[in-house]
């Protein structure tokens, strides 16, 4: 750099030229680097661990997804298994929660609605009403229910489609995942993924 050039000016380029550097380095370099392992050692989770069907992508293992009659506020479908509550309506562009504390008199009033109407749709009562049928996760678009949820909806799955209640039992009995690594998080039934085998069982 230019000797005769003033202090503040030497400076000024001295930063620039370190700002143009990192730019490079860690807004594209890195960047590509990260993208290129991601999809050689990991291509289906990088690339939104999607769900196929007939060779289309019909979802996402990580996003729940509404099973609705077709209409608009139609209501759950009864042919297929539901996901929990969503505050944000399993939109992925307005992932959320609902922010009301234990005590809100708002979310309280909500969970006694939500319970009876889970229990009439699934004939059952509601004390068979598993908590992850009426609160929605933090994320709003959980993908997962319990398997005391997915069992307690197999005999309206069932009725409605003309099954044995024991084959679709046996079914969500084969779609339930264990904790991660054996002790992190709770047992778990992929909605999406139950479905999908459910279309397949006819």
């Amino acid at each position: 750099m230019p000797s005769h050039l003033p202090p503040a000016v030497r400076t000024h380029l001295t930063a620039l030229r370190m700002l143009l550097v990192f730019t490079v380095i860690t807004g594209i370099a890195y960047p590509l680097l990260v993208t290129g392992v991601a999809q050689a050692a990991f291509r289906h989770q990088a690339d939104g661990s999607p769900v196929e069907r007939g060779g289309r992508v019909v979802g996402s293992s990580l996003l729940g997804e509404d099973f609705t009659l077709p209409g608009k506020d139609a209501g759950p479908d009864p042919k297929w298994f539901q996901p929990r509550p969503s505050a944000g309506g399993y939109d992925p562009t307005a992932s959320g929660a609902s922010n009301l504390g234990p005590n809100s008199p708002v979310l309280i009033k909500a969970i006694k609605q939500r319970k009876a109407a889970v229990a009439a749709f699934d004939g059952v009562p509601e004390s068979r009403v598993p908590a992850d049928a009426v609160t929605a996760s933090g994320s709003g678009l959980d993908p997962d229910i319990s398997p005391a949820y997915a069992y307690e909806q197999v005999d309206r799955v069932a009725r409605v489609r003309h099954l044995p209640a024991a084959e679709v039992h046996r079914l969500v009995a084969g779609h339930v995942r264990s904790r991660s690594l054996g002790f992190l998080g709770e047992p778990r039934v992929d909605v999406v993924d139950l479905n999908l085998a459910l279309a397949r069982l006819g």
